[in-house]
C-alpha cells in the first residue's frame, strides 16, 4: 500500500489565512506551511475509499484490502474495531499524542503499522518542534534508556516528560510526592498532574523509587527527584546533616538507575541557578541535589534542560 500525503494540515492550513500567532507567522515568514489534509492511498483519495465511521473518525479501505484508521477532525481520537490491526493510522498527534498509546496498548497498532501525524496546525509551535516530539512518539526507544530532565519550578519539565511518554502502551508512573492532605495548593498541583496523565498509566505513589527501577521492563516516569530527596532525608531524621544521612539512599539510587532495564525518564528541579538559601540545611539540600543531578546525569543516555517550555538538549 502506497500513502502519498499531498497535505497534513487542519482544515484551515497553517499557518491559517489571518492568525499572527507565533507559529503561524514564522511559517509565513520562511514561506513554508502546510496544506489541508490531502491523501492518496495507492492512487485513490482518502475520500474516495470505502469508509465505515467509528466515533471520532473512520476507517477506510484501500485497494489492497488494508485497513487504515483516520481520525476525523482535529482533537478527535478514533475508536478501533475490536481486534483490527491496522495497516496505518492518520492521527491528530498535535493534541491527541496519547491516543497512539492507546491504539498501541490495544493492539491496533504495531510495529508494522504506518504512523501518519495529519490535522496539523498552530497548536504547536513549529515544524521543528513537531518533529522533535515525533521522534520520541514514532520511535520509541526500548530499555535499558535513561533520560533526565532539568528544570526549574513551572518550567514544564513534567509536561515535557509526560509528553516524551505519551505514546508507550503503558508507562509506570513514579510519584514521589507527598499526598498534598491539609495543603490545598499542593493538592491542586497533584490534581492537575493527575488530569494530564492517560488513564491507563499505572501510578506508584513511594520513595523506594530504587526498588521501582530494578523491577520495571516497561517505560517509568519519575516524578520528581527533589521530592525523593526531601523525603530520603525526613526518613533518616537527617535535617542536621543531610549529606550524611541520605548518602546511602543516594548511593542506592544511583547503582538502580545505572541498572535498570526500563526506560526511565526522571524529573528534577534545577537548584543550581536559584538565589542561595539563607539556612545551612537549604543550603545542603542544594548541593546534594545538585551532586544528585551530576550523578544521574552522568549515567543518563539523554538529559535536558527544560526553560520557560523550550527543551535544550544536554550533549
Amino acid at each position: 500500500m502506497d500513502i502519498d500525503i499531498l497535505g497534513d494540515a487542519a482544515a484551515g492550513g497553517w499557518p491559517a489565512a489571518g492568525c499572527r500567532c507565533a507559529s503561524c507567522a514564522a511559517l509565513r515568514r520562511d514561506g513554508r506551511g502546510a496544506a489541508a489534509l490531502r491523501v492518496l492511498v495507492d492512487g485513490v483519495p482518502l475520500d474516495a475509499l470505502p469508509r465505515r465511521d467509528v466515533a471520532g473518525g473512520f476507517e477506510a479501505t484501500a485497494p489492497d484490502g488494508s485497513v487504515l484508521l483516520v481520525a476525523a477532525r482535529p482533537g478527535d481520537a478514533p475508536e478501533p474495531s475490536a481486534g483490527v490491526r491496522y495497516s496505518a493510522v492518520l492521527l491528530d498527534l498535535v493534541g491527541r499524542p496519547e491516543h497512539l498509546g492507546r491504539l498501541r496498548r490495544a493492539g491496533a497498532v504495531g510495529p508494522a503499522t504506518r504512523v501518519h501525524a495529519v490535522h496539523l496546525d498552530h497548536r504547536t509551535r513549529s515544524r521543528a518542534e513537531l518533529d522533535r516530539l515525533l521522534r520520541h512518539w514514532l520511535a520509541p526507544v526500548d530499555g535499558p534508556h535513561r533520560t533526565l530532565l532539568l528544570g526549574g519550578s513551572r518550567s514544564g519539565k513534567s509536561r515535557e516528560a509526560e509528553l516524551r511518554l505519551a505514546a508507550e502502551p503503558a508507562v509506570t508512573y513514579v510519584a514521589t510526592g507527598r499526598d498534598g492532605a491539609g495543603d490545598a495548593e499542593w493538592a491542586a498541583r497533584i490534581a492537575a498532574h493527575r488530569e494530564r496523565r492517560p488513564a491507563w498509566w499505572t501510578t506508584v505513589e513511594t520513595n523506594d523509587v530504587a526498588a521501582v527501577l530494578r523491577a520495571a521492563r516497561g517505560a517509568v516516569l519519575v516524578d520528581g527527584l527533589g521530592s525523593w530527596l526531601t523525603g530520603a532525608i525526613d526518613a533518616a531524621d537527617g535535617w542536621s546533616d543531610p549529606a550524611r544521612a541520605a548518602a546511602p539512599r543516594v548511593a542506592d539510587l544511583v547503582a538502580a538507575w545505572r541498572e535498570t532495564a526500563a526506560r526511565v525518564v526522571a524529573v528534577s528541579d534545577e537548584v543550581g541557578l536559584s538565589v542561595v538559601p539563607a539556612t545551612a540545611s537549604g543550603r545542603a539540600f542544594r548541593d546534594l541535589l545538585g551532586e544528585l543531578n551530576r550523578r544521574l546525569a552522568a549515567e543518563s543516555e539523554d538529559a535536558a534542560l527544560v526553560v520557560a517550555g523550550r527543551v535544550l538538549d544536554l550533549p
